[in-house]
């Protein structure tokens, strides 16, 4: 946490000196971190459902868990609909063309950016809960909560059939992969003309990525671990 300086009555051309500076020395069409690096803002390229990135910085939407892209749920016009697909369309839309200001709440263990987010004044977090097409992750915030069960009484997005939160279903997929995986490490770390880049077990392209150690891929135990190894999550469609 950052210390906090309070200025009793500051001079006036001081405080106008110091306000020029940050503003000239922020392109208004470019990102940009404020002083200190609270808050994040610029054009978003959109991960998942729940993930952002901002000027090579990932953003993990603070307070929500959207579905898997992978992940379907039922309530469908044929039983089921692609609702990790839909979660990942519906932030793209919300971002799309428009200015996104992450204000951060600190880092999560793989070092990315836990953010409270916003596009053109609207909190996007609540947007995704609103219609239904996240959680509230009530496991390390409670923010969320009456717009969830608002949603919930709607009966919108994911709400409108069952549907596994995305917590249980990453755990059904870690639990299945975990078994067939080299000693139980279930992370592969696949080399491509992208880069490094480690798919987990609820990643839609994980069936059909193959490990080859001869290239230099391997198996991680951890994201924490292929992140050290100099490897980054895929990203979603």
């Amino acid at each position: 946490m950052s210390e906090h300086v309070r200025v009793v009555r500051p001079l006036l051309p001081v405080a106008f000196a110091l306000a020029t500076a940050v503003y000239l020395l922020v392109p208004s069409s470019g990102s940009a971190r404020a002083p200190g690096g609270d808050i994040l803002s610029g054009s978003a390229t959109v991960i998942d459902g729940d993930t952002l990135e901002i000027a090579g910085e990932r953003i993990r939407l603070e307070g929500i868990d959207a579905p898997e892209t992978d992940q379907t749920c039922g309530g469908g016009w044929f039983g089921s609909w692609k609702c990790g697909r839909a979660a990942t369309a519906q932030l793209r839309w919300m971002v799309g063309g428009r200015r996104v200001d992450c204000q951060s709440a600190g880092r999560d263990k793989y070092g990315r950016v836990l953010g409270w987010c916003s596009a053109d004044g609207r909190d996007i977090n609540a947007e995704m809960v609103r219609t239904g097409h996240a959680w509230a992750f009530v496991k390390y915030s409670t923010k969320y909560q009456t717009i969830e069960a608002e949603a919930r009484k709607a009966k919108i997005g994911i709400w409108k059939g069952e549907a596994e939160p995305p917590w249980t279903f990453r755990e059904h997929r870690w639990d299945v992969a975990e078994t067939a995986a080299p000693e139980g490490c279930a992370i592969k770390g696949n080399i491509t003309e992208n880069g490094h880049i480690f798919h987990m077990p609820w990643s839609p392209w994980y069936a059909k990525v193959k490990v080859e150690p001869e290239k230099g891929e391997r198996w991680f135990c951890s994201e924490s671990e292929a992140v050290k190894a100099g490897f980054r999550p895929a990203a979603g469609p």
